[in-house]
């Protein structure tokens, strides 16, 4: 089956942005039910982001540190889960990240645009 990028988004992009998230936010002493209600999940979703059971994509270093600004943000207040998902989404789209992704999970040709041409219709 062929993937759209909003599937890769959903399936694989979105969980994995969630559990990095979970992660900050566990390292700041939070219990599974703050970080849960934070990021408008369940507690045992929490639970599999924590032990890495679900968002199984690896990000690169400055997309981890976008993750952990956005924590912070939440954290204080300062913005919603869902604002800053689409700002990392967007963020992982724009470096073309999630096309490292799709190829993990698709056959995908070697100089695949389709994610970018897609987008621009």
């Amino acid at each position: 089956m062929k993937l759209m990028l909003q599937d890769v988004e959903v399936r694989y992009v979105i969980p994995s942005l969630r559990r990095e998230l979970a992660i900050h936010l566990s390292k700041e002493k939070l219990k599974q039910k703050e970080i849960a209600e934070l990021l408008e999940i369940t507690p045992a979703a929490v639970s599999q982001y924590l032990v890495k059971k679900r968002g199984i994509a690896k990000f690169s270093k400055r997309i981890i540190e976008s993750v952990r600004e956005s924590a912070n943000r939440i954290l204080e207040g300062n913005s919603t889960t869902h604002k800053e998902l689409i700002k990392l989404t967007k963020l992982i789209r724009d470096t073309a990240m999630v096309c490292e992704i799709h190829k993990l999970y698709d056959d995908v040709p070697e100089k695949c645009e389709v994610c970018f041409k897609n987008e621009n219709n």
